[in-house]
């Protein structure tokens, strides 16, 4: 039975750190979305973006974008290596 408990706590904890940690990448996410916000459309352009690529650049699609692209970038260099 102990075993079972233990068992359980460390699900929960397991569960509550995953949390803690979505609430973090959230909050640095805001944050930045937040920054470039405040940018005006000057600025933006220097750094090549407009005003309404802002939520797009925040959303899941860029990020699993990126994700493959990044996958793809490595399996390239380790093709090159071989």
């Amino acid at each position: 039975m102990f075993f079972k408990e233990l068992e359980m706590l460390n699900l929960v904890l397991s569960g509550l750190q995953h949390l803690q940690g979505a609430y973090h990448d959230w909050r640095r996410r805001q944050a930045a979305y937040d920054e470039l916000s405040a940018l005006d459309d000057r600025s933006l352009a220097d750094i090549g973006i407009t005003r309404a690529d802002i939520p797009y650049l925040f959303s899941r699609d860029v990020h699993e974008a990126a994700k493959a692209q990044a996958a793809g970038l490595a399996q390239n260099d380790n093709r090159r290596a071989a």
